[in-house]
């Protein structure tokens, strides 16, 4: 489902097409439209309190939650790209990286706080790695789970990516 406000998310002149966002006709890499994006926070003394609207502090519409914990030392979670989906990610406990790669360009971030998360957008390969003992990882996603929206192999990634070949992608 898609924000009715969802432009205000994007820069002035974009808008997403494919899951690459286009300017005024021109491919650029999806990776500088992934952003940590900071969250309401009401601190107490009885302990603070943090809240996530739908398409007013993150882009998309919540349509499946779901989260990774007990993540062995070592270990790796992810190593896919999304076509539509669009994911907010959050580091509820302990501290994760999250590693993202257009095609074009590779950022690491490093979660850590429960007050802010990093926004994914669609067209865009992943894997979490650098999990602290006890992290928990706080997955929203635009859409319910569909396989057929997964990138699995990254050599397939960078074709579609190269080619632009990434059909069906949220417009």
């Amino acid at each position: 489902m898609l924000c009715p406000r969802r432009e205000s998310f994007l820069p002035e002149g974009l808008f997403a097409m494919g899951g690459l966002l286009t300017a005024y006709g021109r491919r650029t890499g999806a990776l500088r439209h992934c952003r940590i994006i900071q969250l309401p926070r009401i601190t107490d003394p009885r302990g603070n309190l943090t809240f996530i609207e739908s398409c007013r502090h993150i882009p998309f519409a919540i349509e499946r939650v779901y989260y990774l914990y007990d993540v062995p030392g070592g270990a790796e979670r992810g190593a896919h790209a999304h076509r539509r989906l669009q994911q907010f990610l959050i580091a509820m406990s302990g501290s994760f990286d999250v590693v993202l790669d257009d095609g074009f360009r590779r950022r690491r971030f490093h979660l850590n706080r429960s007050y802010y998360g990093l926004y994914i957008c669609p067209m865009v390969w992943r894997y979490l790695d650098n999990f602290s003992t006890g992290a928990v990882c706080l997955v929203l996603a635009s859409e319910p789970y569909e396989e057929s929206d997964y990138i699995r192999d990254y050599a397939e990634f960078l074709r579609l990516v190269r080619e632009g070949e990434d059909a069906g992608a949220v417009s």
